[in-house]
């Protein structure tokens, strides 16, 4: 690793601990050059995966748009954002466990639903009266008593 102050390309590492936000390693580092420290991060790197839109379009798969809506529809809910993040690292992973290098976002957004539905009813309501595009209200109170008929066939 080419040392940030001197341009040396001989360090040492220090010390490695893993980082609870992301799968990075982070890295102390000191230069045997001139001794200064300095904080690396190693990533995993992966293959670009491409979202075909509901209009064909296709776009790089991004977890921060998931955390946007998961947000919006967790929003006044007391989901923690520890809660929120857990759920977009598990949606992001049943992304790469496809295997593939296209995913619709049809596909993405059961993966959201099914998420919400463990973590808190109305955020998943909410999602989903966005995401199914209800045409009128008596769509969406179908949609609800589905969902209705699902929890106490559950409970039972």
């Amino acid at each position: 690793m080419k040392c940030l102050y001197c341009g040396n390309e001989e360090s040492k590492v220090i010390d490695s601990r893993s980082t609870e936000e992301t799968n990075s390693i982070r890295r102390r580092r000191e230069c045997l050059g001139c001794g200064r420290r300095f904080t690396t991060y190693e990533t995993i790197e992966t293959t670009p995966i491409l979202v075909i839109k509901s209009n064909g379009e296709r776009e790089t798969f991004n977890s921060q748009k998931i955390k946007i809506g998961i947000m919006k529809a967790c929003e006044k809910r007391p989901v923690s954002m520890r809660d929120i993040e857990s759920l977009v690292a598990d949606i992001e992973k049943q992304v790469y466990n496809l295997g593939d290098e296209e995913v619709s976002s049809k596909t993405i957004g059961e993966f959201v639903m099914e998420g919400l539905k463990k973590l808190d009813e109305v955020a998943y309501v909410r999602f989903a009266s966005v995401y199914k595009k209800f045409k009128d209200i008596s769509t969406f109170f179908e949609f609800v008593n589905e969902y209705e008929k699902h929890l106490n066939s559950n409970k039972k």
